[in-house]
């Protein structure tokens, strides 16, 4: 049966990113905000109010997470890359998930996806190998992080939940 929470998988990163993975990683970040409004398009309120599986988020929660979680990961980027090793803070993606916001008009998000990607591909295109080594610790993780390996997580990221809603829109024949 196809494991409705990963439905292309959990990430595994190669156990040596190289330049190429790099390069790969930030074009699929780049198509992410392309890819999440062909998926979300033509969706009525009660389909964006569908959860994409039995106890999962609504499209209309995915579509505002993904901006959440990403305008986190750009935080991250930069405490990483201006501090040694920092902490990072982490957030409660269930919660932020159930906060009024996550009720408005999924335009909001795809606008700020457009943007707020154009401004983090034109940054991540900018990162050393040296800079893309820089880490920072994960507490809920409880682990030390790279940004070469959190562009590869971020790439996997935006895929993951385009693939949850495409997948309920086959499921649902929408």
């Amino acid at each position: 049966m196809e494991d409705l929470r990963y439905p292309i998988g959990q990430f595994i990163a190669p156990n040596v990113i190289e330049d190429v993975h790099i390069q790969e990683w930030i074009e699929e970040i780049k198509n992410l905000p392309a890819a999440m409004r062909k998926t979300v398009a033509g969706l009525t309120d009660e389909q964006l109010d569908t959860p994409y599986r039995e106890g999962g988020w609504t499209v209309r929660q995915v579509v505002h997470h993904v901006a959440d979680s990403h305008l986190n990961s750009m935080i991250r980027y930069k405490w990483a890359l201006t501090e040694d090793k920092p902490v990072i803070k982490a957030y409660n993606e269930k919660l932020w998930a159930e906060l009024p916001d996550t009720k408005l008009d999924i335009a909001l998000s795809l606008n700020f996806l457009d943007a707020f990607h154009e401004k983090w591909i034109a940054f991540l295109k900018t990162l050393s190998r040296d800079q893309l080594q820089r880490e920072f610790y994960h507490p809920e993780a409880k682990r030390i992080m790279a940004l070469d390996w959190m562009t590869g997580l971020y790439a996997w990221h935006g895929k993951h939940h385009v693939a949850h809603i495409t997948s309920l829109r086959e499921r649902k024949r929408w």
